[in-house]
């Protein structure tokens, strides 16, 4: 199972790379929160991205990925869309929709890979209430990040996060280990039984992602063969950081 395989360790010198993929990650992520509002395109938001990327002399690590090849640098789902939407000047932003947005880099043939959701003007408390434990959860999973632990610890650190407040944790969509390649052997579930999977080591780098929804954990594929959305209609929030164990404590590496 590719939950039970042992990430790579990384040198000090791999992961200072990373963090310059990381860093370029969170600008790309400040820049299109800046630029989220009513009337503004997904499309207009993937522009924004690949400016970021030119002006960093980084590639994206998103842009041909897959069969069929991924046509953008971003992923934009709003609403009731978990993941892997298409960015299009066709899909408008409204007054009280939330959009997830996800993304990544590469510098010098190393990754970074980061996605966060957020409200398109006011949104309901239960929406916002969506956000919030989905970053909580992601939080509790980087906390849970120490030499010593397993992978089941970081699931089930999130997952505990999300059912207390009353939220369905996505299954099937995972995060995974990253370096040289985007997706890189084991996944990390978001779910999962402390003390289980691979032992965590200083020098894994791993991201994490949770993905939760209002209402049941059901997925369906749209026919572009990317865009995830929930079976009931009901709205979706994810949130993902890239993360270096290390002896001191996990540090994210896609943070400004």
């Amino acid at each position: 199972m590719l939950f039970s395989r042992t990430p790579a360790v990384r040198s000090a010198d791999q992961i200072a790379v990373m963090r310059r993929a990381g860093r370029v990650v969170a600008e790309m992520h400040a820049a299109i929160r800046e630029a989220i509002a009513p009337g503004v395109t997904t499309g207009e938001l993937d522009r924004i991205g690949r400016e970021v990327l030119a002006r960093n002399g980084a590639t994206s690590n998103f842009l041909g990925y897959g069969h069929p090849p991924f046509p953008a640098v971003i992923c934009a789902s709003p609403n009731d869309m978990v993941v892997h939407g298409v960015p299009s000047d066709e899909v408008v932003l409204a007054d009280g929709d939330i959009v997830s947005i996800d993304c990544g880099a590469v510098v010098d043939g190393w990754h970074g890979d980061a996605a966060f959701t957020a409200a398109v003007g006011e949104v309901p408390a239960e929406v916002q209430h969506l956000i919030e434990v989905t970053e909580a959860s992601l939080a509790a999973g980087i906390a849970a990040m120490v030499e010593g632990n397993r992978i089941g610890d970081i699931g089930a650190a999130i997952e505990q996060v999300a059912l207390k407040a009353g939220l369905g944790v996505v299954e099937g969509y995972t995060g995974h280990a990253i370096g040289q390649a985007m997706h890189e052997a084991p996944n990390i579930p978001n779910q999962g039984t402390p003390g289980t999977g691979a032992r965590l080591r200083a020098g894994n780098v791993l991201a994490i992602e949770p993905m939760l929804v209002l209402g049941t954990p059901d997925t369906a594929i749209l026919d572009d063969d990317w865009s995830v959305v929930t079976a009931d209609g009901r709205w979706a929030a994810h949130a993902e950081h890239t993360i270096a164990i290390t002896s001191e404590g996990p540090q994210i590496l896609t943070l400004l």
